[in-house]
């Protein structure tokens, strides 16, 4: 018998309530409950970042956290930054500096630099570097990552 609870938080600016299972990871209840695949299960145990989402303005990896932990919060997934006109900048940085390739990590990219760019609007390079060091991207050798948000900040290329 799996015990649930029922819970409420804000997803991407609406209110939402569902019942999980408390033994359900925030990933989970993400894409299997509320379909919203665009948060991408990578290695399950918070080593690569593919489930980077926001929470209360940090940055958390969901397979990482509870969906019950969810409850009474603000979540942003990538369907609500690529819904937020702000984030345009951003992603179309990420297109200019060919930081998209086979696309698995870029949810993840785009919500750790989000992140980043809200905590410090005018990265260094460093920073950057420092910034996006829990997500793994195996096709662009980071550099064209860091270029793209180093685009958004004003750091000199």
């Amino acid at each position: 018998m799996s015990l649930t609870r029922e819970i409420a938080f804000t997803l991407n600016g609406s209110l939402r309530n569902v019942t999980v299972p408390v033994t359900m990871t925030a990933l989970a209840m993400l894409r299997d409950v509320l379909r919203l695949t665009g948060t991408k299960y990578g290695c399950g145990e918070g080593e690569c970042g593919a489930c980077t989402i926001i929470v209360d303005g940090r940055s958390v990896n969901a397979c990482l956290m509870f969906a019950v932990d969810c409850d009474g919060r603000t979540v942003t997934t990538i369907e609500g930054v690529a819904a937020d006109e702000a984030s345009e900048p951003l992603r179309q940085a990420m297109v200019d500096n060919g930081a998209v390739q086979c696309g698995f990590c870029t949810p993840g990219m785009v919500m750790q630099s989000t992140w980043l760019l809200e905590q410090n609007p005018h990265a260094s390079r460093d920073e950057i570097k420092r910034g996006l060091e829990g997500n793994l991207c195996r096709c662009t050798g980071y550099k064209k990552l860091i270029d793209a948000v180093a685009a958004v900040s004003g750091t000199n290329q």
